[in-house]
């Protein structure tokens, strides 16, 4: 029929995938962003850095970059689905169809996706593992040493049977969710996991709360972890440090920059509201991390450990107080009321990170659909294959620190990478006509006009700084002497990027085959 044009908006898919309903889709956008995160980062990403002061640039990086962002990414993705794209690659590829980069920096929404969930489903499997043993009591009677170094063994595979096992389990369960489809698997969860997410948390938070001196082992109110969580030490607050924290949390909390908005968007209809809905799903998450995630994890273990040593385990992160600390602190609270507490703690973390492992898999089942026209459950499957290779590194040499490169290359760098270049691409390459027209479509929702300012030179200079910022980081890491694992894991996840590149390239080609036909 012709050549193919640099303006030709061609497809190569034909699915009929969608959102069953406005209420599922919100839910699964907010599951996707409430993860494992929200409840083991944020409070000790408080703890260190001022506390109350801490929410001044938190709310700053929100309202500058983490609202535009998704404003950003759910204009994207319905903008590309217009055209049967659902996968960053070429979602990107229709707002600049003259110059070809667009496609290979869309990359990062595959590769992303692929490198999070390849070690997120280990991290997954360990909150199933755990509410298995909180109804079996396994806590129960043990000392706090004998709690802590239950997860040592855990993670370093003294005995790698169980963790294995329920790490094969969620990566089983993740794929067949996913070859459910979205109306059927991903949204029918996320109206499930997300409702009880909610409870379990509101169950915790009173609990915490509620905490009282002399009771049941507890040596300090559970006020007293809200009063110091919330306390501002304002000495803190123009340290470049902790707004560079506040800004990565927003990253983290609101999973930008990843892919998986603008494929959930691209299944919506061209008139669906997106700027209500983005928004939505924005302060849901908020509500989940602020108000329940601040509520439980610091409180309790203030509660019965007091401030100097919770700010001491602090300086290890969240996982060493989620998983070794409060199992411990919930058995003083009976075998029944325990019980519980562990059930809810580690299921509410549970589905914190299967509802977001599922936005991982579907860009790339997405990408396999649109591009070689595989059916939904083979892609599926695909997709729970290439995590349990890659993934397989993580599970057996995760004290050889190969967890820890998977997250910070895919999990921190990528991030920051793939938003201000999409950022550049939408405001300044599509340019912000067309783009806040995009936002605006459809929207019961008048977006102040002040965003559009915002949107074109604010949130993209926040980004730059956040770059730059973590520059000497990259730098330090790359020049330090490192073990053969971690070596080794760079040159998986390079592997892994030139290999989806590859695919993209592939994918264009045949594309042209097609339309010149």
């Amino acid at each position: 029929t012709g050549s193919l044009g640099p303006d030709c908006h061609c497809f190569m898919s034909t699915k009929t995938e969608s959102w069953g309903s406005r209420v599922g889709l919100i839910l699964a956008m907010a599951g996707n962003a409430v993860g494992l995160g929200n409840f083991l980062r944020f409070p000790v990403q408080a703890v260190q850095n001022g506390g109350g002061a801490f929410m001044i640039p938190y709310l700053v990086s929100f309202l500058l970059m983490g609202i535009p962002l998704l404003w950003i990414e759910w204009a994207t993705g319905r903008f590309g689905g217009r055209f049967g794209n659902h996968s960053t690659p070429f979602i990107l590829h229709e707002l600049d169809p003259k110059r070809a980069i667009w496609k290979y920096i869309g990359v990062f929404g595959i590769f992303t996706n692929i490198a999070v969930a390849a070690y997120y489903c280990y991290l997954e499997s360990w909150t199933l593992s755990y509410v298995w043993h909180s109804i079996q009591g396994t806590f129960v009677g043990k000392s706090a040493a004998e709690v802590a170094g239950f997860f040592g063994d855990y993670v370093g595979l003294t005995d790698p049977t169980e963790p294995v096992l329920f790490w094969l389990l969620c990566l089983v369960m993740n794929t067949w969710i996913l070859s459910r489809g979205l109306s059927g698997g991903v949204e029918k969860v996320a109206k499930i996991g997300m409702p009880l997410l909610i409870l379990f948390g509101v169950f915790l938070a009173y609990q915490g709360i509620t905490l009282k001196a002399g009771e049941n082992g507890a040596l300090f109110d559970g006020t007293l972890g809200l009063n110091f969580l919330w306390t501002p030490d304002y000495s803190t607050i123009w340290t470049p440090k902790v707004w560079l924290a506040a800004a990565g949390q927003i990253f983290f909390t609101l999973s930008v920059g990843m892919g998986s908005i603008q494929c959930y968007a691209s299944y919506i209809k061209r008139r669906d509201d997106i700027a209500l809905n983005a928004m939505s799903a924005g302060w849901m998450n908020e509500f989940v991390e602020v108000v329940l995630g601040g509520s439980i994890l610091i409180p309790i273990a203030i509660g019965y450990l007091g401030i100097d040593r919770v700010v001491e385990l602090t300086q290890s992160g969240g996982l060493g107080l989620g998983f070794k600390t409060l199992p411990y602190l919930f058995t003083q609270w009976g075998p029944t009321m325990g019980m519980f507490a562990g059930i809810a703690w580690f299921g509410l973390l549970f589905f914190a990170g299967i509802t977001s492992s599922l936005a991982m898999g579907t860009p790339v089942m997405a990408f396999l659909q649109d591009e070689f026209g595989w059916k939904r459950n083979p892609s599926a499957w695909a997709f729970g294959a290439i995590i349990l290779v890659l993934g397989a590194p993580t599970v057996f040499f995760f004290n050889e620190g190969v967890f820890d490169e998977y997250d910070y290359w895919a999990g921190t760098v990528s991030l920051v990478v793939f938003t201000l270049l999409e950022v550049i691409l939408f405001a300044w390459v599509f340019g912000m006509d067309k783009g806040w027209a995009e936002i605006n479509h459809g929207a019961d929702l008048r977006i102040p006009r002040v965003y559009r300012f915002i949107i074109k030179y604010v949130t993209p200079v926040i980004l730059l700084g956040v770059f730059l910022g973590s520059l000497p980081a990259i730098y330090e890491k790359l020049t330090l002497p490192a073990s053969p694992y971690v070596v080794g894991a760079r040159y998986l996840l390079l592997a892994l990027y030139l290999g989806i590149a590859w695919a993209v390239y592939l994918a264009y080609q045949k594309r042209r085959k097609v339309t010149i036909r």
